[in-house]
């Protein structure tokens, strides 16, 4: 798994808009806030992205980027942004590298049932390209303020 000061993991995959992007993109202007959550419009995520979206304006106001990755398709995230009118850009790694690169694509066991899934994730990339911050298995409830007060710390 990753850790502070480790160099993040580059990645190329598609946005909602099905444009492609890469890590490199943000970096130029801004921290990024990279969370991974498990699916579109479930209980959990969908408070998270409300959360992030809600608190989107004062994520830009401290220099951050705030971007959600899972493994659901484009025209998912365009469904889930449209839905609950989210404020943050979301990357489909549908073919799971950027999950796998990040460590969050694991085997979890679940009343005796293993199975693979994307562990609810949050990682803090500062300009240069350098982990401030790896954080896996995070709690969604009041996660979005938590991340937005490190970057604040880190924008001081």
């Amino acid at each position: 798994m990753l850790k502070k000061n480790d160099p993040a993991p580059l990645f190329h995959t598609q946005n909602q808009n099905d444009e492609q992007v890469s890590l490199s993109n943000y970096l130029e202007n801004s921290t990024v806030v990279l969370y991974f959550y498990p699916k579109d419009d479930t209980p959990g995520c969908t408070i998270e992205a409300n959360d992030f979206t809600a608190l989107a304006g004062e994520f830009e106001a401290a220099g951050a980027k705030v971007i959600g990755v899972s493994k659901d398709s484009c025209q998912s995230h365009v469904a889930f942004i449209e839905k609950y009118g989210l404020n943050v850009e979301l990357l489909a790694d549908t073919s799971g590298e950027v999950c796998a690169s990040y460590g969050v694509w694991q085997e979890v066991e679940k009343e005796g049932v293993k199975k693979w899934k994307v562990v609810r994730s949050t990682f803090i990339i500062n300009k240069e390209g350098v982990l401030e911050e790896a954080l896996y298995a995070v709690n969604h409830e009041g996660h979005a303020q938590e991340m937005l007060e490190k970057v604040k710390a880190l924008a001081a």
